[in-house]
């Protein structure tokens, strides 16, 4: 599904970001990317959802070459993918409700679909009693799990949460983990960034380390280098783990409307992903102005 090849990436600053990275994720895979501050953790999100591009090598989303996606289709590309943030995003004056739907209306959904689905994604991450509220009256929890209600309303392929749990409590982290856990029991690709490494022991999903541009360690077994700060036993604890097993949803949790996605097309000769004389909507990825 995503696929980097000798991908590097080099600033007008100099700033060399990422450096030859080879690495391919499935569908439907969970993957924690851990690293510390200024590893490339950023510029690899980046890179995928085509907020930048690469300086050398080739990124494919689903069969696309992102090197030949043209401008114009980028928002076709995003509209696959559901983005976490960790400072949430939310739009002050909008009240929940209407912070969820603007994702649905960004991408032209008529309003019936818009108040059918938002109800039940909201009710998905416990905020269905909380539609009115505005974002200055919720936890910073609360506001997490609104913004991920964000991200999946338009049941992507792909969530990606860059430090989702960076600004809300250690109890709360794991809450936001557990939501994004059972979405991904679903079919639906997880990408987590997050320095939070006691979190990525107990979830024990994938973990790709990046350190200084590289991919220094790519699965729970291998023995992650602890030279950029991590804890002791931090290496020990990924060399011991079992391999991973498939995530359940929790049994009050109502997620069946989350299809798994498609197959895999056959391999053969890729064409470039041209959406043609469509209608032209807003990038799915919100992004609220300072």
């Amino acid at each position: 599904m995503i696929d980097f090849e000798n991908v590097s990436k080099t600033y007008p600053n100099g700033t060399h970001a990422l450096n030859n990275v080879s690495l391919h994720i499935d569908r439907g895979e969970f993957v924690f990317i851990v690293g510390a501050s200024g590893a490339g953790k950023s510029t690899f999100l980046k890179l995928i959802m085509r907020e930048e591009i690469a300086t050398s090598g080739e990124i494919i989303i689903n069969g696309n070459k992102l090197s030949r996606l043209k401008k114009r289709d980028v928002p076709y590309l995003r509209r696959h993918m559901g983005i976490v943030f960790q400072d949430f995003r939310l739009i002050d004056k909008m009240n929940v409700f209407d912070n969820v739907a603007f994702a649905m209306r960004a991408v032209g959904e008529s309003s019936a679909a818009v108040k059918k689905r938002v109800p039940y994604v909201l009710d998905l991450v416990g905020l269905k009693d909380k539609m009115k509220d505005k974002p200055s009256e919720l936890s910073g929890g609360e506001q997490q799990r609104v913004s991920l209600a964000r991200a999946l309303v338009n049941n992507p392929e792909i969530i990606i949460a860059d430090e989702p749990t960076g600004n809300i409590d250690p109890e709360l982290s794991h809450e936001i983990l557990e939501l994004l856990t059972q979405i991904n029991s679903m079919g639906t690709t997880v990408l987590v960034v997050t320095h939070e490494h006691e979190l990525v022991r107990e979830f024990n999903q994938r973990v790709i380390t990046i350190d200084k541009g590289k991919v220094i360690s790519d699965s729970a077994e291998e023995m992650v280098d602890l030279s950029y700060g991590y804890d002791e036993g931090y290496a020990e604890t990924y060399a011991e783990a079992p391999a991973p097993a498939p995530a359940q949803p929790d049994a009050d949790v109502d997620i069946s409307s989350f299809s798994a996605a498609p197959a895999e097309e056959p391999a053969g000769e890729e064409e470039p992903y041209d959406a043609g004389e469509q209608p032209q909507y807003p990038d799915n990825v919100v992004i609220i102005p300072d």
